[in-house]
């Protein structure tokens, strides 16, 4: 996995109230959803171009009321156009009892890049 410079589209940093991995330019945290800053510009930016998600998978697990507790770990990984793995998370685990569900949702939010280097190459 490569690091982008600072101010280069693809470049991270971690979120003060939950500790996430997430993009420099970002306002508000995708994880915890904290603001982060308030920029004016970016507001009105975000107003114009919208986010978009072109990739969103909903499922529903649900326990048989017939057999012992079951064990879950939610495992996300990304690969790039080359098919190498460029992330692998674990982003949840837990247990279920009988006759129990979870649900999951999956979505993949794209907006386009601000700040400089952002015309330039993408790093993951």
């Amino acid at each position: 996995m490569s690091n982008p410079r600072p101010g280069m589209a693809g470049s991270t940093r971690t979120c003060p109230h939950c500790k996430a991995t997430i993009l420099e330019s970002a306002n508000v945290c995708p994880a915890c959803r904290h603001h982060l800053r308030f920029d004016e510009a970016a507001v009105v930016a975000a107003r114009a171009a919208q986010t978009q998600i072109p990739l969103k998978v909903e499922g529903t697990v649900r326990h048989p009321a017939d057999s012992g507790p079951w064990e879950y770990s939610v495992v996300l990984s990304v690969r790039n156009d080359r098919g190498e793995e460029v992330s692998r998370q674990v982003v949840g685990v837990g247990a279920m009892q009988p006759g129990e569900e979870r649900s999951f949702v999956l979505a993949v939010e794209l907006a386009p890049a601000r700040g400089k280097g952002s015309a330039g190459r993408t790093r993951h």
